[in-house]
């Protein structure tokens, strides 16, 4: 792993870009204007760019909510999200019935078009998790008992968001990844269409090539916050990652030193290949 500082010492040795959203271009309350304007420099360069994110949420309206918080309309070429990859899952298993697990109504778009059928815990045939059902103030281990229950009927379940944790301003928030970690660890089944995994690349590698682009893959670049999600899924797809420091791992890294870093990353047992605190251009 090497330093690359700003985006614009390694630019040349890419086609195109799979940037992450929380983490990198926003920090879960407000856009980080650094790490848009590198975004819009890249595009400028001829680069294409495509924000791949776990949000669980279509990437329809992922670009609405990145527009009501102020992004400009030329920073990225497509928007694919993990509820895009999702959503072929759930189709496979509609109409379900499903029991619902995650933020009341905040996620629903997820759903639109599927016509799936929503039951409580005990009529259910299988699972969706979005999130928590709250944001702040739980642990995942709150949900041991009701997922033994769940796991002790056999219950799928679909994750709609891969993300262990976000960066909410100073705080770290649990995702629907936890959730499904522990699900598994109790023994039971985990669908999973997001970062890491392959689904949500090839609708990545699909949006790319939809706007002309015709680069090789080994010319992609990831970017991302995520060791578990962003640096894994470049791992998996054999593409370069530059990891970003200042996002959910920021407590542990001191400053800009690669050593701790790489420490930092190999604790989950992947590297990158370019580190930066922050995304700059």
């Amino acid at each position: 792993m090497k330093a690359a500082y700003r985006l614009s010492d390694i630019i040349d040795d890419y086609s195109a870009l799979f940037c992450d959203v929380w983490g990198v271009i926003r920090d879960g309350r407000a856009l980080l204007p650094d790490a848009i304007t590198a975004l819009q420099k890249a595009r400028d360069a001829g680069r294409s760019v495509v924000l791949v994110s776990n949000s669980p949420r279509p990437a329809g309206d992922l670009a609405h909510q990145l527009a009501r918080m102020g992004a400009p309309d030329n920073a990225w070429d497509a928007i694919v999200t993990s509820g895009d990859a999702t959503q072929q899952a759930l189709r496979e298993l509609a109409p379900g019935p499903f029991f619902k697990i995650g933020p009341p109504g905040r996620d629903d778009q997820l759903y639109d078009g599927l016509d799936l059928e929503f039951v409580e815990a005990e009529a259910a045939r299988a699972i969706v998790c979005t999130g928590p059902t709250q944001e702040f103030g739980w642990e995942p281990e709150d949900y041991r008992s009701l997922f033994e229950s769940l796991v002790a009927r056999d219950l799928p379940m679909v994750c709609a968001n891969p993300d262990i944790v976000v960066q909410v301003g100073d705080d770290l928030v649990w995702c629907a990844g936890a959730l499904a970690r522990l699900y598994r660890e109790i023994g039971g089944t985990s669908i999973i269409s997001g970062k890491p995994h392959k689904p949500i690349y090839e609708l990545a590698y699909a949006a790319l090539e939809a706007k002309g682009w015709q680069g090789g893959r080994s010319t992609v670049l990831a970017i991302g916050d995520g060791p578990e999600t962003d640096i894994a899924g470049a791992q998996r797809m054999e593409i370069d990652a530059l990891f970003i420091g200042d996002g959910i791992l920021g407590r542990d890294i001191a400053g800009s030193d690669l050593d701790a870093v790489r420490d930092a990353l190999a604790a989950f047992d992947v590297r990158a290949d370019w580190f930066a605190p922050r995304l700059i251009w």
